[in-house]
Order: C-alpha cells, then structure tokens, then sequence
C-alpha cells in the first residue's frame, strides 16, 4: 500500500478551500472523509479486541493525526490534532468522523460523535463525546 503525506498547512487551506465554495456545509463531507479512514482504522483494531482502542490511537499517532488521544465509553480527548486552526467554531470534522467509526464498529451499534471542546477555540485539548442513537 502507498501512502500519501499531508501537512498541516495544506489540510488547512484544503478546508479554506471547501469553506470558500461550501461554507460550513463542507464540513459534512469532511467528517465522511474521517468515516471513511475510520473504517480502516477499526478493521485492523478489531483483530485484538482486547487492544482495540490502544492499537487505534497508536495508529492515529503514527499517522499523524493526532499527538496523543485518550479513549474511554464515552469521552475521547485529544491532543495535538493535525485539524487544529484558530477558529470560532470546533474544527475537527475529520477526528470526529474517525471517532465515530470506530465506535460504530465496535460496538456493533450506532453512534453520535459530538466535538464538545475544541483546541481551535483555544482549549489545551479537543474533547468528543459518544452517545448511543
């Protein structure tokens, strides 16, 4: 498999980009995108379930997602994400859609990923929580 590296710098004006066309409406598409690396993400996780989330955030690390991320049943924090950019609203479309997937697909059911703190707004940390639909 081919990997293709992405800098900080260019995930933001990517975002410009979309905003400038779609405004927050791009952000949708953003979180999808993180469903999508998700997926992935959960599939290799879920060949040790009992490592589960820990093989997850040492992916996330080595990938540069994020600096370091901390699971729990219901909150997940984070630092250090690459999404993070000064801004008056969370930012962290795509972690979030990670978040999610990896949720949904090990616990087998449905799941909301809300972004309740966001580094972005000036926060140590990004903070997302996960709900049961």
């Amino acid at each position: 498999m081919r990997w293709v590296k992405v800098s900080q710098e260019e995930l933001a004006k990517i975002k410009d980009l979309y905003e400038g066309v779609m405004s927050h409406a791009c952000h949708g598409l953003f979180f999808r995108e993180g469903a999508v690396l998700g997926a992935d993400l959960a599939d290799e996780g879920l060949h040790d379930r009992t490592r589960y989330f820990p093989t997850v955030a040492d992916m996330l690390k080595s990938r540069g997602w994020v600096e370091d991320i901390q699971f729990s049943d219901q909150a997940i924090t984070a630092r250090g994400s690459v999404e993070v950019v000064q801004s008056d609203i969370p930012t962290c479309h795509r972690l979030r859609g990670i978040i999610r997937e990896v949720y949904e697909r090990y616990r087998g059911t449905r799941v909301n990923c809300t972004e309740e703190e966001c580094a972005s707004l000036g926060k140590d940390q990004c903070k997302f929580i996960i709900e049961e639909i």
